[in-house]
């Protein structure tokens, strides 16, 4: 919901709020002092209304650039990603030169690095729940 439609849905509600009020007072057949007292209220309700409607629009914001954040984090992942393509493109090719003595321990040495860009992976998942629940 963005702040247009936030302002009407509080124009709505104060408009209820002051039907309700009116529907009270007629009701109760009030002395003009009761009447005074509930127009004051009816009034503080507005105002309360319209600061309920200025913190929804803070709020919003806040999502919005919590939004971005979560968005730059994820550029800066597919980065990586790329950079580490190109790692194993490059192992590929000196795999290719060294000899077939060398070959089994050059395996190994891949599967520790994927095994470590695992761990990362998960490390950045966590941080972006964490981003989301604290939002």
């Amino acid at each position: 919901m963005d702040a247009t439609e936030a302002a009407a849905a509080a124009t709505a509600a104060a408009t209820q709020a002051a039907a309700a009020a009116a529907a009270a007072a007629a009701a109760a057949k009030a002395t003009a002092a009761q009447q005074q007292k509930q127009q004051q209220q009816q009034q503080q309700q507005q105002q309360q209304q319209q600061q309920q409607q200025q913190q929804q629009q803070q709020h919003q914001q806040q999502q919005q650039q919590q939004q971005q954040q979560h968005q730059q984090q994820q550029q800066q992942y597919q980065q990586q990603q790329q950079q580490y393509q190109q790692q194993q493109h490059q192992q590929h090719q000196q795999h290719q030169q060294h000899q077939q003595q060398q070959h089994h321990h050059h395996q190994q040495q891949q599967q520790q690095q994927q095994q470590q860009q695992q761990q990362q992976q998960q490390q950045q998942q966590q941080q972006q729940q964490q981003q989301e629940e604290e939002g």
